[in-house]
Order: C-alpha cells, then sequence, then structure tokens
C-alpha cells in the first residue's frame, strides 16, 4: 500500500550482517534489471508483484566501503533483512515507524525463542492503530516491545543486531509497501556509531527518549537534535550538482538552501511523487533553476520515499546524506529519526546510479 508520511502536517536493509556480507563487496549497478523484489508474506497491492515500472535500475545495486554497505530498494529485494534478523545470536534491537511484516514478525519471534534478548520500539504518536497487531503479536511471543512516548512521532526506521551492525533504513517494514517504492538501506559496522544507536535506543525503549540528545557517534544524524544542521551542510557545501529525492517538500529553510545552491551556479536535481502540498516549494526551486522532477502518486509507478542529499558525486568533496528525515519542521526538529552522512565513494556511487536513473523516468514539474 501507498501511504504518504505527512509529518509537516501532523506538526507535524537491507544488510548482509558481518557475516555472509560476500554479495556486498563490490559495486553492481545494472540500469536495465527489472528483476521482482522479495516481500514479506503480508499481501498488498506492492508485495511481491513484480517489478513497478521505473523501479529497474542500480535499484539491486549494492556499494560498501569504510564500514558502510548501501542497498538500493525495491531491486534489491528484502532477504537480506530476514537473513539479519535470523543470524541474531545476542541481541535485537528495532526502533520502527509502522511495522506490518508478517516475515519480519516471526523472524523476532523466532529469535525470542531460542533466547535471544529482541527489543523493539513502535511509533504510537501517530501510528498506533497501525502497529497493534505487532505489538500484540509480538508480546505474545516473548518479544519486549515499548511504545515510544505518546507526545513524539518516532519515524525512525533502524535494527541492530548483537551490538555490532545496524541497517539504518528511510523504509519502514511493511511488506506490502517493498516492491513499488524507493528506498535505501546503509548497513553500518562503525562501532562509535552502533555504541551510539544502542544508547539512544536503551534511554528510548526506558522511556527517556523525548528530550534526550543522542550521541553522534561518527556520522549519525538524528532528529530532533542535528539533522537540519547536517542536511543543510551538505546542501550548503554542494560546488557543482546537488541530487535531492524526498517524500516531502515542507521546510521552507531546507527549500531556500536548495534555491541558493542553484543561485551560486550549482545544477540542483529534485526528484519526488507528486503532491499539490509541495506545488508551491516545486514551483520556487524551478523559478531558481532548480531541475523538478516527479513521478505520478499512482500504485503502476515508483514511489519516491526515499530522503536523500546527494553532493558533488563524483568529484572531489562528493558527500551524502540518507535517513529517516523527511523535509518537514516535525521530521527535523521535533521526531525521532536517524540517518548517515558519508564521503564513502563506493556508497555514493551506488545512490549516484540510481538517483540519476529516477530523475530520467520522471516528469517535469510544470507549475
Amino acid at each position: 500500500m501507498r501511504r504518504k508520511i505527512l509529518n509537516a502536517a501532523a506538526a507535524g536493509l537491507m544488510l548482509l550482517a558481518g557475516i555472509g556480507l560476500s554479495g556486498c563487496k563490490g559495486i553492481s549497478v545494472d540500469l536495465s534489471s527489472t528483476s521482482t523484489p522479495t516481500s514479506g508474506s503480508d499481501g498488498g497491492s506492492g508485495g511481491g508483484t513484480g517489478a513497478v515500472p521505473g523501479a529497474g535500475s542500480s535499484a539491486g545495486a549494492t556499494g560498501s566501503g569504510g564500514g558502510l554497505t548501501v542497498l538500493a530498494e525495491p531491486n534489491a529485494g528484502f532477504s537480506e533483512i530476514y537473513a539479519l534478523i535470523t543470524s541474531a545470536r545476542h541481541s535485537v534491537e528495532l526502533t520502527m515507524y509502522e511495522l506490518k511484516d508478517t516475515t519480519a514478525e516471526a523472524d523476532l519471534a523466532a529469535d525470542a525463542k531460542r533466547g535471544v534478548d529482541v527489543r523493539v520500539v513502535l511509533d504510537q504518536h501517530l501510528e498506533k492503530s497501525r502497529n497493534e497487531a505487532a505489538y500484540s503479536y509480538l508480546t505474545s511471543h516473548g518479544v519486549h516491545v515499548a511504545w515510544a512516548p505518546k507526545s513524539m512521532t518516532f519515524h525512525q526506521k533502524t535494527l541492530t543486531v548483537d551490538g555490532k551492525t545496524s541497517a539504518v533504513m528511510t523504509l519502514n517494514l511493511v511488506s506490502s509497501d517493498y516492491a513499488g517504492t524507493r528506498d535505501f538501506a546503509v548497513i553500518d559496522t562503525s562501532p562509535a556509531d552502533i555504541s551510539a544507536i544502542v544508547t539512544t535506543f536503551n534511554a528510548d525503549f526506558g522511556g527517556h527518549g523525548k528530550g534526550y540528545d543522542p550521541p553522534d557517534g561518527a556520522d549519525l544524524v538524528w532528529s530532533p537534535t542535528n539533522s537540519q544542521d547536517v542536511i543543510l551542510s551538505v546542501i550548503n557545501g554542494a560546488r557543482h550538482t546537488l541530487s535531492v529525492e524526498n517524500e516531502e517538500m515542507g521546510d521552507s529553510t531546507i527549500t531556500s538552501a536548495l534555491v541558493a545552491a542553484a543561485h551560486r551556479g550549482v545544477s540542483v536535481t529534485v526528484t519526488m511523487t507528486a503532491e499539490s502540498d509541495w506545488d508551491s516549494a516545486f514551483s520556487e526551486l524551478e523559478k531558481a533553476g532548480v531541475h523538478v522532477r516527479t513521478y505520478k502518486d499512482s500504485s503502476k509507478v515508483l514511489y519516491i520515499h526515499a530522503k536523500v542529499v546527494l553532493a558533488d558525486a563524483g568529484l572531489s568533496g562528493q558527500r551524502v546524506f540518507v535517513g529517516s528525515e523527511n523535509f518537514s519542521v516535525a521530521s527535523l526538529r521535533e521526531n525521532r529519526e536517524l540517518g548517515i552522512v558519508t564521503t564513502q565513494p563506493a556508497v555514493i556511487s551506488v545512490i549516484n546510479a540510481t538517483l540519476t536513473h529516477d530523475y530520467a523516468g520522471a516528469t517535469p514539474f510544470a507549475s
């Protein structure tokens, strides 16, 4: 099911664990691929029905370097996330905005049954009704589940296994969305990052997350603490090119920074799913010389759910942000969100190929 997460209106993967990373050692980019993604056992309009037009590209590519691996969805498939869960020997920590994937839920329950300490934090501010089924199933199968604070949206999507590997994702674990949605997952094995993620999870699971200031680790991007500043630093630091994908364009500070980049001669491209709420911002961007393209909001074409800002790909100073943060005041300043910023060439290469493909397949915005 396609569903926009309008944090502004609310006031607001896939990984191969350190064991078995052989499939993620290099970069493989196939711009003609239309392989069918693997979904969970939930049904739904997107799950496992085949590749969506526009999805076939470097979406099955992986790139790794510097302790990071990136997977682009939907074409990479979702078997690796299940493999990560089932590889756990000691602990699993999952923070998820929306959980509706019976395969992942069964894997978490099986972990708990064999003695793994499985803990889950689920959003209840906006998504309690949709998370209640998973909450009930998991708690009845020995998983320790906590609701996030009622007054704070937990839009983070992160899975950590055995205190060694974290999947920092742009995607929710909703299997019916997998096949038709553009998303990314960064697999992180940096000890500094993992320590910061686990420390923050412990605070959130214990009910102390609201007002908690997460550690930055080596390259983490958190909301509500540093995300807007980091994303602005990527945009403001671009000298030649900027490529952007996001689900929302509702933060005027981000829009102004993209306008300023175009005015100083940076070639700026924005690719999103069409939504009338963002037309005013799109018009402002177009007038400044930003190249905006959109996909129709339809189950027949690719849905842009990724949240990415890529600066100067392939050039000196290249840098990319990828995470759960939408361009909205709520997402950047109020929610619990997590992303990563990196300069790793292998990671950037895959993301750049994917964004280039998506931009080419979209339609120029016309106000």
